[in-house]
């Protein structure tokens, strides 16, 4: 990517926030979304060892450093569980070669708020695009302005951006924006947008980054309209090792998805520890990494490991992000198997989620089955989007396969039916929270944090905020409605066993003191901060 050259919409207006890192028609992010994909699009350390031993453009990727601190696979360190990677170096190559300045302008050299004179000259501006005298003015402001009532509510309005706006408060500043545009109150909504722009950054607090992402979601709304709004972020996508190198240190500086790959397979674990001939049927198998923990797990278990057979979907993202088809996938799980004396068989299935029947699965008499949803249902549209609820469609599909284990792993966020402000607000509450646990782990000038960020999240957040309808793929729901959407296809729950909670918890010793993990109502919620933002379950 490169940086912006201009401030022009698509349609030739000019664009009302200052984003240096690329245009409206360039910015974009891959489709492998951050707290989505990343879970199985990177492994653990056996994984990484694993593949780069088998594997040499895996070994490439994993080999990235700076002049004097490189690091690869074999330097990966285990921790007392033997599943996860600690202290690992966590130097990776600038690919783009972004300085802060190339990006975004800083914040601080941006801002004028705390210029009493600039506050003043704006709110002068501000209130003339509003009050301004002659007919021209009101009309560009609203013919429907003209009562009492109206002016005295627009009266209280400036004054409010006027507080606003002296406090210099940036999510304050979103949050107004935002509301402008639920009215469709454009010129309140573009006077915002020019305000936001000196505010953002990308290499700046917790708060600033997101709001710069924010900020281009709302922009991008305001641009355009239905289906235009998700065509029209378009931009090169990183290579797949560039991709995987972003992905990879995401999953490094924070546990949600090792706490994803724990909890998943310690309820796999259990549920087969008698079974001799075990089908696991992963959603979304990407690097498939998830599996190689379970495989050795398996291989340990006292009388023998079982045979094992998974059936592994994927779509052309993940295939990106993977550099290469599905075969890559089996044939490191075959390797694997076969050097830890498990009999083993790999079934690919290279489809969305949503165009898999039950044909595509291949079950077979005898076999114990485990279906694992990993941070995927919730791309699968419902009701509000078609004429197909996908998401029900998949869940009573695999209920009619009586399997013995079903996994879900999800987002614990709310933003699949809700309209855009309520949805505005919890994004902005969820993600600043995902971006201030990052800070604690990143510093703010390392090389690689926004490249992560960028390619990791921020695309989510555009697609959450700028689009509708089928355009919008991000529509999370938190667990309460999962829960429902499984007791009503026929499952109950899968008691979590305690071990995993456990393991959990020695995890996050590892990592910042603010995470939590709470266990409620038979799921595992983990969190920053007390807000929760992964949970897991199991269901039979």
């Amino acid at each position: 990517m490169q940086p912006s050259q201009n401030n022009m919409n698509m349609d030739g207006s000019r664009r009302f926030y200052n984003q240096p890192v690329q245009d409206l028609e360039s910015y974009c992010l891959p489709t492998t979304g951050g707290l989505d994909n990343q879970l199985l699009a990177v492994g653990d350390s056996h994984g990484a060892e694993f593949f780069a031993q088998t594997n040499s453009q895996y070994h490439d990727v994993m080999s990235y450093g700076y002049p004097g601190h490189s690091y690869t696979a074999d330097s990966f360190l285990s921790d007392t569980s033997g599943i996860l990677q600690q202290d690992s170096q966590l130097y990776l190559a600038d690919v783009h070669h972004h300085s802060p300045d190339e990006t975004y302008h800083s914040a601080a050299s941006k801002s004028s708020l705390s210029d009493e004179n600039d506050l003043k000259h704006k709110l002068r501006e501000l209130e003339s695009a509003m009050f301004g005298h002659g007919s021209d003015a009101l009309e560009a402001y609203g013919s429907n302005m003209g009562t009492p009532d109206q002016m005295s509510s627009e009266a209280e309005k400036l004054e409010e951006m006027m507080g606003i706006t002296s406090r210099g408060s940036l999510k304050e500043s979103l949050v107004a924006c935002a509301k402008a545009i639920e009215d469709n109150d454009i010129p309140r909504a573009e006077w915002w947008m020019s305000e936001l722009r000196t505010m953002v950054s990308v290499c700046g607090e917790p708060i600033q980054r997101l709001g710069a992402y924010m900020l281009e979601g709302m922009v991008a709304r305001l641009a355009s309209s239905g289906s235009s709004i998700y065509k029209a972020l378009r931009c090169k996508e990183p290579t797949s090792n560039e991709l995987f190198s972003y992905m990879y240190l995401l999953y490094e500086v924070c546990p949600y998805f090792k706490f994803g790959y724990l909890s998943a397979n310690g309820a796999i674990v259990d549920a087969m520890k008698d079974e001799d001939r075990v089908h696991i049927i992963d959603f979304q198998i990407s690097q498939g990494t998830q599996w190689i923990t379970l495989i050795h797990a398996l291989a340990a278990r006292p009388g023998g490991p079982p045979q094992i057979c998974i059936t592994g979907i994927d779509d052309s993202t993940s295939a990106h992000a993977r550099g290469g088809g599905l075969e890559i996938v089996g044939k490191r799980l075959s390797t694997l198997a076969e050097s830890c004396k498990v009999p083993f068989e790999f079934r690919p299935v290279a489809a969305s989620c949503a165009d898999v029947k039950i044909e595509h699965l291949n079950v077979r008499p005898g076999e114990a089955l485990a279906v694992n949803f990993p941070l995927v249902l919730h791309h699968m549209p419902d009701e509000d989007v078609g004429t197909q609820n996908h998401r029900e469609r998949l869940v009573r599909m695999v209920r009619s396969l009586f399997p013995k284990v079903v996994t879900l792993v999800e987002q614990e966020s709310d933003t699949n039916k809700v309209p855009f402000f309520p949805r505005f607000l919890e994004t902005l509450n969820y993600y600043l929270a995902v971006f201030e646990s990052i800070d604690v782990a990143l510093p703010r000038d390392h090389k690689e944090r926004i490249n992560v960020e960028q390619h990791c999240l921020a695309r989510e957040v555009v697609n959450i905020l700028a689009c509708e309808g089928v355009e919008r793929v991000e529509r999370h729901e938190v667990l309460e409605k999962w829960r429902s959407r499984f007791s009503m296809a026929g499952f109950k729950p899968y008691p979590l066993s305690s071990s995993v909670n456990a393991t959990i918890k020695t995890l996050l010793e590892n990592y910042c003191k603010d995470y939590t993990l709470e266990e409620r109502d038979q799921a595992l919620y983990l969190g920053w901060m007390n807000r929760a933002l992964v949970a897991s379950c199991a269901w039979q």
